[in-house]
């Protein structure tokens, strides 16, 4: 759709010298969009074992940020509202809070809170 109105000038020394130009702007609307896309990739990791739960997130921008806790005394939380998004889920243990599934939609977040406290009741 971009390249539409080279049609007119298809075939003459005019197209050489817009060429460039419209690579350009292909190319650095590529370079956009993969580098909109590599921001906004956050990966998390919840281990859940016998003696220790483990939350391992990497950010976009390639931080990691590690917590674990004993398990007996790890409390889940889900605030409805007041959070910095809906349906806020947290971890407490070890002294500190940590937020947990924050790309997560509400309904996903309130799935995740029922199967995380049921899963530390069990042990």
């Amino acid at each position: 759709m971009i390249s539409l109105p080279l049609l007119a000038v298809l075939g003459t020394p005019v197209l050489w010298a817009l060429l460039p130009f419209l690579l350009t702007a292909i190319a650095a609307l590529w370079w956009a969009l993969e580098r909109s896309y590599r921001d906004g990739a956050i990966f998390e990791r919840l281990e859940l074992a016998e003696n220790q739960v483990r939350l391992q997130r990497d950010g976009p921008h390639g931080q990691r940020a590690e917590w674990q806790a004993n398990p007996h005394w790890v409390v889940v939380t889900l605030y409805p509202k007041g959070g910095p998004v809906p349906h806020y889920l947290t971890l407490r243990g070890s002294g500190r809070e940590v937020e947990i599934g924050a790309f997560l939609s509400e309904e996903e977040r309130i799935a995740l809170h029922d199967e995380l406290r049921a899963a530390l009741l069990r042990g």
